[in-house]
């Protein structure tokens, strides 16, 4: 009997998807437009930069995205896929952007989760907020009885006592981080976790936009 397959969990950044929907959708509405009503150089010119632009938007918004499985990481970035054995990784770093850093000290950016300075300065608002009402809620329940309005305060402060006691409010990319440096923990040691790190460029994003960009500099002298 074979064991179930465990499937990997998908990271990818909301906002990055829906930007690179909205470009795509600008860029294909004028370039499309320009190919049907330019004239002269304008049609050639814009399917020049349609095939240029439209891989790049591919590349940095829809494409980014990280796969934790049980055995390895995969990481898809705009023109690399990196696939990391958990037992090869040695860290997760998280500054101005998320790393993961390999055992041979090579480093490979996570565009797919992008580091959000507002979403920490949000979450550690909260926390603070958080903080300073269970003090409250503390100091006001000082010295009341186990019976009527002060029994039911207490009952209020053991809430708020388990709420502390969760920890600090973290933003969501930071909350992604630790639960892949877990998942390193938990199966870095692991025998089928083993291997050597691979990397393949996305050739099939890098040749068009390429291509676009010599036939747009041709188009240009050209012109």
């Amino acid at each position: 009997m074979t064991s179930p397959l465990v499937k990997d969990r998908i990271y990818r950044s909301p906002q990055a998807l829906i930007g690179g929907v909205l470009l795509l959708a600008i860029v294909g509405w004028l370039g499309i437009d320009a190919l049907l009503r330019g004239h002269g150089h304008a049609p050639w010119l814009a399917l020049a930069a349609l095939i240029l632009i439209v891989p790049l938007v591919v590349a940095f918004t829809l494409r980014p995205a990280v796969f934790a499985g049980e055995d390895r990481l995969r990481v898809r970035n705009p023109f690399r896929v990196i696939t990391l054995p958990w037992g090869e990784v040695a860290s997760f770093r998280s500054g101005y952007s998320n790393e993961v850093i390999t055992k041979s000290g090579t480093k490979y950016q996570l565009w797919a989760i992008p580091v959000s300075l507002r979403g920490r300065k949000k979450a550690a608002r909260r926390s603070a907020k958080a903080e300073a009402d269970a003090r409250r809620g503390r100091t006001g329940s000082t010295g009341r009885g186990s019976g009527g309005i002060g029994g039911f305060g207490g009952g209020f402060g053991g809430l708020r006592d388990a709420d502390d006691a969760a920890g600090p409010m973290r933003a969501e990319t930071d909350k992604i981080m630790d639960d892949l440096r877990e998942m390193l923990e938990n199966r870095g040691p692991a025998e089928s976790a083993q291997g050597e790190v691979t990397v393949r460029w996305a050739y099939e994003v890098a040749a068009p936009a390429v291509a676009g960009a010599v036939l747009l500099v041709i188009l240009l002298l050209v012109g």
